[in-house]
């Protein structure tokens, strides 16, 4: 019998609580009696009863490295692995199902009692940290997620963790890396970029063995650059439109420092002649970065939220591995088990261009994000 369905709705499972229901308001639709099971995917079953008002669909956790498809970060939370479910199957769903997820957060914090006065203190109170806990990880994976459908969106694939298998071969999508960046912060990459590779820049056909830890430093360092990049490029976009853009001061060397700390902390290529950061172009954004006095520099160059360094750690960890360091009798650390990675200059170009375009859409999620669930507090 043939029903009229007013809505979607999601049932997200929860850690403690079972699951939770999505409601996803739709057109009029017509729907027919049916059931479906696909192992690993999306279970559609749709009621025939002729007072249903909707449908729902349950994301099932069967299979948990379907998201290793799109990202090289396995999800850990329920509401993760739901989200990385929707991004594979019914990406078009995503920015509902965020939204939802959000609002639960939300409830579920300002459910949580801020004082009490029971005799259980220590008990309430560890029961408050288990359930911060699960909501940051959720949190975190949100923001993760987030980030990976602007990825999609732009018809880019991450990176997986099989690094020399991909980086050379996915050298064609370089052109759209460079697209999503606005002229004046595309500038800032390529200075970027030549700091890193050196006088190999021109030569991205060599083929080089490289410690894979210095590559995972790089690659770091990229993502926060791009967060600094995008932080400050927004704010020149803005005072650009408007007329508004200040006279450049010289250089100072408070500034000097702080820019120095959101570069590379290695060099992947040879150094240029002139040593580290010769050939260094002025750019009309980097001047006018010169322009903020030294604690608005500080500012603008510090990641906001713990979540958002979490994730940079995640991913990072994800591609790269965790390192094994030894400390010696001496107290130096020893890197000699460290792995180098077989990769021409042309893919560690892509890389880096990635870890850049990776951090600039990390700031844009979080701004969005922290508009509906307050967590930003720097």
């Amino acid at each position: 019998m043939d029903v009229a369905a007013t809505g979607v709705s999601i049932f997200v499972p929860r850690p403690t609580n079972g699951s939770r229901l999505l409601h996803f308001p739709t057109s009029k639709l017509l729907c027919t009696s049916k059931q479906v099971h696909t192992h690993g995917r999306l279970s559609l079953g749709i009621s025939s009863r002729r007072r249903t008002r909707g449908f729902v669909v349950r994301a099932t956790t069967s299979d948990h490295n379907n998201n290793n498809k799109i990202a090289p970060l396995h999800f850990q939370s329920p509401i993760g692995q739901f989200l990385s479910q929707i991004l594979i199957n019914h990406p078009h769903l995503m920015p509902a199902a965020v939204d939802q997820q959000l609002n639960q957060l939300q409830s579920d914090r300002d459910a949580d009692p801020a004082h009490t006065t029971s005799t259980d203190l220590v008990l309430y109170r560890r029961i408050a940290e288990v359930k911060a806990n699960e909501r940051r990880t959720a949190l975190e994976e949100i923001l993760y997620s987030l980030v990976v459908q602007k990825f999609m969106d732009a018809n880019i694939s991450l990176i997986p963790q099989d690094l020399s298998a991909t980086l050379d071969s996915w050298a064609n999508e370089v052109g759209k890396l460079e697209n999503l960046h606005s002229q004046e912060a595309y500038e800032m990459i390529q200075n970027h970029l030549a700091l890193i590779l050196g006088n190999r820049a021109g030569d991205l056909s060599s083929v080089a063995q490289i410690s894979k830890l210095r590559v995972g430093q790089v690659y770091a360092a990229s993502v926060m650059y791009g967060y600094f990049l995008k932080r400050v490029d927004e704010r020149f976009q803005l005072e650009k439109s408007i007329n508004v853009l200040p006279n450049v001061p010289q250089q100072s060397a408070d500034h000097q420092t702080i820019m120095d700390d959101v570069r590379p902390a290695t060099q992947v290529g040879d150094a240029s002649p002139g040593g580290f950061g010769y050939g260094i172009k002025p750019t009309r954004l980097r001047n006018y970065v010169m322009s903020f006095d030294a604690d608005t520099l500080q500012r603008y160059a510090t990641i906001r939220s713990k979540e958002a360094v979490s994730i940079i750690e995640k991913h990072t960890e994800a591609l790269f591995g965790r390192p094994e360091m030894v400390i010696t009798p001496e107290g130096a650390v020893d890197y000699s088990k460290d792995e180098n990675i077989k990769i021409s200059f042309g893919g560690l170009r892509r890389l880096v261009l990635e870890a850049v375009t990776f951090g600039c859409f990390l700031w844009d999620v979080e701004g969005y994000v922290d508009s509906r669930y307050h967590f930003v507090f720097n």
